[in-house]
């Protein structure tokens, strides 16, 4: 284990627009997708988002008819919010009343795997997609119906490769963002230890130029992303890839724009612009890849640890299933402590933006009052905050000390501080087993404060 304090990195300045920052989280599923939950609907994400905080929503899963034709039932283009929809008033749910008038929106989006063979290695590359409309939805499903099964599951899998579906995806719609997923996964990333790439140019081919964007995954962050100068040009986002409505916003992005599709599009692609502020973070020993270790065995190891002793695990002496952490020291080419500048002559897109690292708000109420998260006095507190204080992102990032104290009392108050600045104990995540994040307690010890949801992501 390790403790740290460490919070954000440089100073936050708003783009010459002024536009306020809203939040969006843009990979998530519907309950079309494996192993997600069924109240993965339209309804129950706005209410979530409304709870969080959240400015923007992904639909998920686009590709997915049964899906589409739902989103087409509830949600209609908002006004003066062009690209973008909002659920109608019809079946908005009656407890979302009590949240607000603030309803978020929603961007058109999907997730698509691609397993393939290339340069002699089985590749298993997964990829978002954000469209300016369910019309564009309904072109490019039209076009990949033709190539596989996009029926059976929300996240199709495909047996295209990647870089064919960055040319029919732009093909069908010139607006589209393509955005490489989680992508220092082991198993299915474009880094993936296992079944990527070791260069994004590998991958992509003479298409690479029109990939800008690539999120991080919940087992890394960006001073990690930061030590290969190879990826100094790309904006870096992150999501929730959440398969249940609470767990939006886990990881999600901040943005300085009007709130419309063109808008986010320039954010997310146009060297130069501002717009995309940065983002939200798990701490991430969080993930459950961001160390190398055994699952059923226990063991979790860091890169150095694995090094040491071969790559196999002490316990059953078999290979070991190599993390996140890894794979980045495998590629890096920079010191794991430094500034990271984007390199001499890149764009000003690459700056290092602002990133905050949070965990949710019922597991620090958990570590600060004793309260269980799922405890009916722990959900009392929680409601109690959200009513009086406001949503969820608020409480952990803005919200004032004696807001929070008024609300839920001093030791939710001084739990939040912690967090804030970064007071943890962290124990590393491995093999598929999520890690956990400890707030110290009045005592000096440790409260457990993230035992996270067990869901794929």
């Amino acid at each position: 284990m390790v403790i740290i304090n460490l919070y954000s990195n440089t100073k936050y300045k708003p783009s010459p627009g002024g536009y306020p920052v809203f939040i969006a989280d843009f990979h998530i599923h519907s309950k079309y997708s494996r192993a997600t939950s069924a109240d993965c609907r339209p309804e129950n994400l706005e209410f979530w988002g409304r709870r969080k905080g959240l400015g923007l929503i992904g639909t998920g899963d686009f590709t997915h008819p049964a899906w589409r034709a739902e989103l087409r039932e509830k949600l209609r283009p908002a006004p003066f919010s062009e690209g973008l929809y909002e659920l109608r008033s019809g079946f908005r749910l009656p407890e979302a009343a009590a949240l607000g008038e603030k309803s978020p929106l929603f961007a058109v989006s999907g997730e698509i795997a691609s397993i393939y063979k290339k340069s002699g290695k089985v590749r298993k590359v997964h990829n978002i997609i954000l469209l300016p409309s369910l019309e564009a939805a309904d072109a490019l499903s039209a076009k990949l119906e033709r190539i596989g099964n996009i029926r059976s599951d929300g996240r199709p899998i495909l047996g295209l490769d990647t870089r064919d579906l960055l040319e029919l995806t732009l093909g069908v719609c010139p607006e589209a963002v393509f955005i490489p997923a989680h992508i220092w996964t082991p198993h299915f990333s474009l880094f993936g230890a296992y079944s990527g790439f070791d260069a994004a140019e590998e991958c992509f081919g003479d298409l690479t130029p029109y990939v800008r964007a690539l999120e991080t995954g919940l087992s890394s962050d960006p001073p990690m992303n930061r030590r290969l100068s190879a990826l100094d040009r790309f904006v870096l986002v992150s999501n929730s890839d959440a398969h249940s409505p609470a767990n939006l916003a886990r990881e999600a992005n901040l943005f300085d724009t009007g709130l419309s599709y063109p808008e986010m599009y320039r954010a997310l692609t146009e060297a130069g612009n501002n717009g995309f502020a940065g983002t939200i973070e798990f701490f991430p020993e969080e993930g459950k890849y961001h160390w190398d270790g055994h699952r059923a065995c226990g063991v979790g190891l860091s890169p150095a640890e694995t090094r040491a002793r071969g790559g196999v695990c002490p316990v059953c002496g078999k290979p070991l299933t190599l993390g996140v952490l890894h794979r980045v020291e495998e590629l890096a080419d920079r010191p794991e402590k430094c500034d990271c500048p984007a390199s001499e002559g890149t764009s000003p897109i690459t700056a290092f933006r602002r990133f905050e690292r949070l965990a949710p708000l019922p597991e620090v109420i958990h570590a600060s009052t004793g309260y269980s998260s799922v405890s009916v006095k722990g959900r009392k507190l929680c409601e109690k905050l959200l009513a009086e204080v406001g949503p969820e992102l608020y409480i952990l990032r803005g919200a004032g000390p004696d807001e929070i104290a008024r609300a839920a009392g001093a030791g939710a108050a001084e739990g939040v501080r912690r967090l804030r600045s970064g007071e943890v104990e962290i124990e590393a995540g491995y093999d598929g087993r999520y890690g956990k994040i400890r707030l110290a307690d009045s005592d000096g010890g440790y409260a457990a404060v993230s035992e996270i949801c067990r869901e794929r992501s």
